[in-house]
């Protein structure tokens, strides 16, 4: 039975499930609103001889309070108005009873967080979340990354509740940890922990929403109910994407596509970074570097492969440009606090931001993917959403200023944290407009990616966890980052395969290859000063070791489509935590560097350590495992020394599943459509 339990003096409220305690709304009091209010321009009074001066606190006009920041603020050269003045929200949200909080993804730390308030193997700070274009972004960190879903649980053996905090201003959350010893006096009950968490955002409302579980899978489906499910995507995007900033010509993108052919490795989709278009004009092609993108496409779609190129929120402010002609002669575009169209720097150089917050707007973009519209596309095209926090690379902290302003002037500080997701539910409408006639009338299933998010992003694709670098730190910090964006309803998310950033030794390529295999959206991606870093270049056994892992997830497809279509209808992850699937086993609450395949009952522990043989798999369970290549069986509870030479991924299987595999090496996902299938 659940039950809300509300104090009047002081304020607070109690959640109940049968007769226990599970949250705690202000029981420490830090509930707090900052009303909105003019600035009072005060007179200083003269004081005369011989006058006491008048305490502005003793005369009923508030407290000493410093003021010199409560009506504008300057940062990096950019200066805050706040009109409104120092307006926030917060409250503190205690679990009692739980140690392992999950979730504010996202983030580069452990899934189980941490604390916030300093000492050893603790946070000095809170984790923070305001979506930014962070450049080698830091490991182990509450620093704020691309995305922000302010959605929390806690979990304990046979318990897990969640928060979700609906506010899309920067916000900040507190946690600490308080142990509370059992009393020698009660025999048998032991101590337990407290989690006390804060909350504070920079504006908005108290708009909080609770979950009581019991178990991890009502949770996330409860999220899902309130939020949206993730899309289930078309078969082809479940398969090895190969991008990188840039390839350069479509005779470069032809010639990849056949070197994947004639090294028998498969993949579904290849990726173009902003230097096809003509002068980083969005909806166009370089005449001369791309003077044939159908013909490139045609040549794609013959062994069923894609193409998916790269359109960002800002555009070009160039004469003679169509798109930013029309984006300013219908007023479509973010306005800055005096009203006029905000002008921004980003990759095309002076730029303006469409603001999708306006319908109008919507209509208006929904109408640049038509075909006719954005010539050179055909139907196997599909689209990129980068820089969409929104990047301004002379932005206050490289966005966009907090008192620019969104259609019905509000104020962007309220919406920050949304405006990576307006562009991509834009973007995602206009691909269905676009083939809205195609399969039986009943449209084709857009692809779109995004690097910013919130809550409910999930409902329109796959997101990645940026620019990350080519080092084996980033290589272990992925497996955590993932499994905590799928816990908070974002499960379709991997890693760019290789690093972003610097130049991979060839043992960390494959290592991050067989990591990928097991990345709910598998991509390789590389910065442009980088070597090309294709699989086939990496030279033998290298080679045939990667191929190994990518053959792997293409047999693997039916398991793989089998966990996205239940995270589509319930809310669960893709990769799973050890906790989500043994909620009752306490030594693993925290485990975040091994994943379950969905309810497949695969088990993967990706290596991520140099010069690794074996590694250590936790086993949750009396169940039998057997390995997924050479049937070695694995029983009991507790760690189990797994070989992993550079050839083998640590693979298990658990006993009581029949796994689904396809095991006909085909070019691409969709040539596998009528082969048969083995059951194991």
């Amino acid at each position: 039975m659940f039950q809300a339990v509300i104090k009047h003096a002081p304020f607070g409220v109690e959640f109940v499930r049968d007769g226990e305690v599970q949250v705690n709304f202000n029981g420490k009091g830090l509930m707090n609103m900052e009303h909105w209010r003019p600035k009072i321009e005060r007179e200083p009074k003269e004081v005369k001889e011989g006058e006491e001066p008048v305490v502005e606190e003793e005369a009923g006009m508030g407290s000493f309070e410093d003021e010199s920041t409560w009506w504008d603020e300057s940062f990096g050269g950019n200066t805050d108005s706040k009109p409104r003045g120092p307006e926030s929200v917060a409250m503190d949200v205690t679990f009692p009873g739980y140690e392992h909080v999950f979730g504010i993804p996202e983030h580069t730390g452990p899934m189980s967080l941490k604390q916030t308030r300093g000492g050893e193997g603790n946070y000095n700070d809170p984790y923070r979340l305001y979506n930014s274009d962070v450049f080698e972004y830091d490991m182990d960190s509450p620093m704020t990354l691309y995305g922000s879903i302010p959605f929390m649980q806690a979990h304990k053996k046979d318990s897990t509740v969640g928060v979700f905090w609906l506010n899309a201003a920067e916000t900040w959350v507190d946690i600490t940890k308080s142990k509370v010893s059992s009393n020698l006096l009660t025999l048998g009950i032991e101590g337990h922990a407290d989690t006390h968490t804060h909350w504070f955002s920079e504006g908005g409302l108290l708009d909080v929403f609770v979950f009581l579980g019991p178990t991890p899978k009502d949770v996330t489906s409860a999220y899902g109910e309130l939020t949206g499910y993730t899309q289930l995507p078309q078969q082809f995007a479940i398969g090895y994407h190969q991008c990188r900033w840039n390839y350069v010509t479509d005779e470069d993108v032809r010639d990849v596509d056949r070197k994947f052919d004639k090294f028998k490795i498969p993949y579904d989709v290849i990726w173009l970074d902003i230097e096809y278009t003509d002068g980083k004009k969005y909806f166009t092609w370089d005449p001369h570097t791309f003077p044939d993108p159908l013909g490139m496409e045609k040549q794609l779609d013959a062994h069923d492969r894609k193409l998916v190129a790269i359109i960002d929120p800002h555009i070009k402010n160039e004469g003679g440009y169509p798109i930013v002609d029309e984006l300013k002669s219908k007023d479509l575009a973010v306005h800055n606090k005096n009203g006029d169209i905000y002008e921004g720097w980003c990759w095309p150089g002076s730029s303006y931001w469409i603001d999708c917050f306006n319908p109008a707007a919507l209509t208006w973009w929904k109408s640049l993917f038509r075909y006719d519209k954005f010539v050179g596309t055909a139907r196997n095209v599909f689209i990129w959403n980068d820089m969409n926090e929104p990047s301004v690379f002379n932005g206050p902290e490289t966005t966009m200023p907090k008192d620019n302003l969104h259609h019905g002037n509000w104020e962007h500080r309220d919406l920050h944290n949304l405006n990576g997701l307006t562009l991509v539910n834009a973007t995602y409408n206009a691909l269905l407009a676009r083939d809205k006639t195609e399969e039986k009338a009943g449209g084709v299933r857009p692809f779109v990616l995004t690097r910013s998010f919130f809550s409910g992003s999930q409902r329109m694709g796959a997101m990645w966890t940026g620019d990350n670098q080519a080092n084996w730190e980033h290589l272990a910090a992925s497996i955590p980052m993932i499994l905590s964006l799928g816990v908070s309803g974002f499960p379709f998310a991997g890693a760019d395969v290789g690093g972003f950033f610097g130049n991979p030794s060839k043992e960390l390529l494959t290592r991050w290859y067989q990591a990928g295999a097991f990345y709910p959206f598998f991509r390789g991606h590389a910065h442009i000063d980088t070597r090309r870093r294709e699989p086939y270049l990496a030279g033998s056994p290298y080679t045939e070791i990667i191929t190994q892992a990518l053959r792997l997830r293409y047999s693997l497809l039916p398991a793989w489509y089998t966990a996205f279509h239940e995270a589509s209808v319930n809310g669960s992850p893709i990769v799973r935590p050890n906790y989500f699937v043994h909620p009752t086993d306490e030594r693993g609450f925290a485990i975040d560097d091994q994943l379950y395949l969905g309810s497949t009952g695969l088990l993967a522990k990706p290596v991520t350590t140099e010069g690794a043989e074996s590694v250590d798999v936790y086993l949750a369970d009396h169940e039998s495992y057997y390995d997924y290549f050479d049937f070695t069986v694995y029983t009991g509870k507790g760690k189990h020394s797994v070989p992993a030479k550079l050839d083998t991924i640590p693979l298990l299987m658990q006993g009581g599943h029949i796994i689904p595999r396809r095991e006909r090496p085909r070019r691409s996902a969709g040539l596998m459509k009528w082969d048969p299938f083995t059951l194991v």
